[in-house]
């Protein structure tokens, strides 16, 4: 076995494992936080988090962004996620997770935990027919078109556009939302294609 061959295989070994782990420790944050209860408290903070967000009006969504830390800024054939390199692409070293992924049409809250390392976003676009979250062409840049964008979470413990949600950070945001499919995504270059997005769908 060649060298080359070996050094691939130790890529995609490494690249399964820390998705593994990404997941357990996804679903572990989500346990402790409380996001698997029905109801939300009146006010919501995560364990360990700098800040917490206020009581938000309608279906609220916990969304978790995670990533793999410091370890990510340097990648396979020396790329980064945000440089959105192939080395990058389709091994899912980041994630969104959103909890629940169904809500009934009206207004909708998004509720955005960066448990990640880097700082993070969240845009919500419409899914078109026949697409599923993830399948956006990224461009030059390592982003994808936001447009008609339905809203964005990227303040830190505030709610709306800023300049990116920080590590151990919250921010949130309200929507009107119409019954259809919905991919969130964080924009940042590279992440996109390292794995943050997730389908959130609204029922009539």
């Amino acid at each position: 076995m060649s060298e080359d061959r070996r050094r691939r295989i130790r890529v995609a070994l490494a690249g399964a494992a820390a998705a593994l782990v990404l997941g357990i420790a996804t679903t572990v944050l989500l346990a402790t936080t409380g996001a698997f209860r029905s109801t939300a408290p009146a006010t919501w903070r995560a364990p360990g988090a700098r800040c917490g967000a206020p009581a938000l009006p309608g279906r609220v969504v916990d969304v978790t962004a995670a990533d793999m830390g410091p370890g990510m800024m340097g990648g396979p054939n020396g790329r980064t996620p945000m440089s959105g390199g192939p080395g990058w692409h389709g091994m899912r070293m980041m994630r969104l997770v959103a909890h629940p992924g169904t809500v009934a049409a009206g207004t909708v809250s998004l509720r955005v935990l960066n448990a990640g390392a880097l700082t993070h976003e969240v845009v919500v676009l419409p899914l078109p027919a026949g697409q599923s979250a993830g399948e956006r062409a990224a461009g030059p840049d390592g982003r994808v078109d936001e447009a008609g964008s339905l809203g964005e979470v990227s303040r830190s413990c505030g709610a709306g556009a800023g300049d990116g949600i920080t590590s151990g950070a919250t921010g949130w945001t309200t929507m009107t939302l119409q019954p259809g499919r919905y991919e969130l995504v964080c924009n940042f270059p590279g992440h996109y294609t390292a794995g943050m997005s997730t389908e959130l769908d609204v029922t009539p």
